[in-house]
């Protein structure tokens, strides 16, 4: 007899000690990746009105945070820099001294064994909001690819890492990798955004890095959220092209597309857990609605199960000492 009463599957939920003995998916602190809003000025602390517990930080402000990242046990941070002033062709995105390039030196003084990574975009960084040249109302894929790979340049000389492109123009990952060879810095990892939808779930974003498009939308770049064959093609072209590790954001509402990444290529797979679903769980949780260490957990559990080696996700502060 294989079926009850000899099988009792409760047998191994009795007890805490038990359900973890037996657990096939683990979150660690070596799995959070913790993004980190970075202004021009001194002494800014600025708290994002739509992510609770999340600022923009001043460079001078920035040691002190990293070296709480740090102590976490939390292995990597993300940066997003949102300059002063702006203009058509993102130039402070490339810019030697850009906000950028400034926090990635700071950084790297105060916890030197922290990894860096750095969003190559231009949307914070142009007056239109869009993620590349717009010409004639239309965003210029190949113009666009040269300021791309610029930026990744400049944050590599400025110290970083691994330079993560997020920007979804073809080809760029071609682009960025023959300048950074060409730079000398063909040691620094690609992390692609692979697969990156046109979502919803990223209103909180655009306000805490002021980048909301000034007219239309970015949906002639971004994926199309119906298509799930389309991501497994940019997974394989940004591959080919050299890209070192791969995204699929948003997470929550594509675990199937990450679950189908996972199957169908080896390389490290990298999900973002995006504003809009941190701000979701923060709005319930204030209000009583739900439990939120019971929920965060959750949601990085299926994120990690669904086959993410790691998570971007701005619970990584909270979440570090749960798991």
């Amino acid at each position: 007899m294989t079926g009850f009463p000899l099988l009792r599957s409760r047998r191994l939920r009795q007890t805490e000690p038990l359900r973890a003995l037996v657990r096939e998916t683990r979150i660690s602190v070596g799995d959070l990746v913790y993004p980190l809003f970075v202004v021009e000025g001194n002494g800014q602390k600025q708290e994002i009105a739509t992510m609770p517990g999340i600022f923009r930080y001043s460079i001078d402000m920035l040691p002190g945070e990293i070296e709480g990242v740090a102590k976490l046990g939390i292995p990597a941070v993300i940066l997003f820099g949102i300059p002063s002033n702006k203009d058509a062709f993102g130039s402070a995105a490339y810019h030697p001294r850009g906000v950028v390039q400034q926090a990635v030196r700071t950084v790297k003084q105060s916890v030197p064994e922290l990894l860096i990574m750095t969003d190559v975009c231009l949307c914070e960084y142009t007056s239109h909001g869009h993620c590349g040249i717009v010409v004639d109302g239309y965003v210029d894929n190949d113009q666009t690819l040269k300021l791309l790979a610029r930026t990744a340049l400049s944050h590599a000389e400025a110290g970083a890492d691994i330079v993560a492109p997020s920007d979804m123009m073809d080809g760029r990952v071609k682009a960025i990798r023959e300048a950074l060879d060409e730079g000398g810095f063909n040691h620094i990892p690609i992390l692609s955004y692979a697969a990156k939808y046109a979502s919803a779930f990223y209103g909180p974003f655009r306000e805490a890095a002021e980048s909301t498009p000034q007219f239309g939308d970015r949906r002639s770049y971004q994926m199309d959220p119906p298509n799930w064959r389309e991501a497994l093609r940019e997974v394989e072209q940004d591959i080919a092209e050299g890209a070192d590790m791969i995204m699929v954001k948003p997470a929550l509402a594509y675990l199937d597309v990450l679950h189908r990444v996972r199957n169908a290529f080896n390389c490290p797979l990298a999900a973002y857990n995006v504003s809009g679903e941190f701000a979701m769980v923060k709005a319930a949780a204030q209000r009583g609605w739900i439990d939120e260490r019971q929920t965060i957990l959750e949601i990085l559990t299926a994120i990690k199960r669904a086959g993410a080696d790691f998570i971007i996700t701005y619970h990584a502060k909270e979440a570090a000492p749960w798991v």
